[in-house]
């Protein structure tokens, strides 16, 4: 039987929810590529550039050919098809960010996670209609999750878990925007993925012993309206800023 027969591979390598499924391979012409088991097949992925290796217009990603269209006329609106093409690269770079995520590869999995949160920002400025781009926007916090959660393990990796709690503190900072964008703030506190990041956040400061930041003291100080603390809090952060 040939080796690489798609049947030969799909028994070769059985599909199992519990495991990692992703596996980083050197081809015959000395690239890297990244595999993925999932329950219908293996997908493979480019490490760099798109996912699936393609160059719209010339360009690494489509956002990259977007954003020179955008250059040339400022206010041009997406059309159907171009809309269906960014899916596409949405899509495909959800599947590599989840890779580079079980592979432990976090920068590799924050920069992917900054393409899509760039091409998000681009759907908002030039969508056809807002239908589609709240479609997008439901998915941002999701997005914000995974670049928060490999940036505070990166920093983990480089041994700075206060770096890795600035990290946290700035991507609940920026769900918590989100979640007022869709006018879902009611639900931040109580959301899974945010607290996932404090359950996260509170294990490094227990494990770590480091003290909570002024941006969570301050919080708390509102919460519990101890309005004189938190105007020392922002004047002590104003200081800072100003620093």
């Amino acid at each position: 039987m040939n080796d690489e027969h798609l049947d030969y591979q799909l028994k070769q390598w059985r599909f199992d929810p519990e495991s990692n499924c992703v596996r980083l391979l050197k081809g015959a012409d000395g690239r890297d590529v990244i595999q993925m088991r999932v329950d219908l097949g293996i997908l493979q992925l480019e490490t760099s550039g798109r996912p699936d290796g393609s160059q719209p217009k010339g360009f690494p990603t489509l956002l990259d050919s977007l954003l020179h269209a955008e250059t040339l006329s400022p206010e041009f609106e997406l059309d159907e098809a171009t809309c269906m093409e960014i899916d596409r690269e949405f899509v495909q770079f959800y599947h590599r960010r989840v890779a580079w995520l079980r592979l432990q590869r976090f920068e590799k999995a924050v920069a992917d996670a900054n393409h899509t949160l760039a091409l998000m920002d681009f759907c908002q400025d030039h969508s056809p209609c807002e239908e589609w781009t709240l479609q997008h926007e439901h998915h941002r916090a999701f997005v914000i999750f995974h670049r928060t959660q490999a940036a505070a393990l990166s920093e983990i990796e480089e041994q700075s878990p206060q770096g890795a709690i600035e990290a946290i503190d700035e991507g609940l900072e920026l769900i918590e925007e989100n979640f007022e964008d869709m006018g879902w703030e009611d639900d931040f506190e109580s959301d899974e993925l945010v607290q996932r990041l404090m359950q996260l956040r509170d294990s490094l400061r227990s494990e770590f012993s480091i003290q909570k930041s002024l941006r969570e003291q301050l919080a708390e100080a509102v919460e519990l309206e101890q309005y004189e603390l938190a105007a020392r809090l922002r004047d002590e952060m104003s200081r800072e800023t100003s620093n």
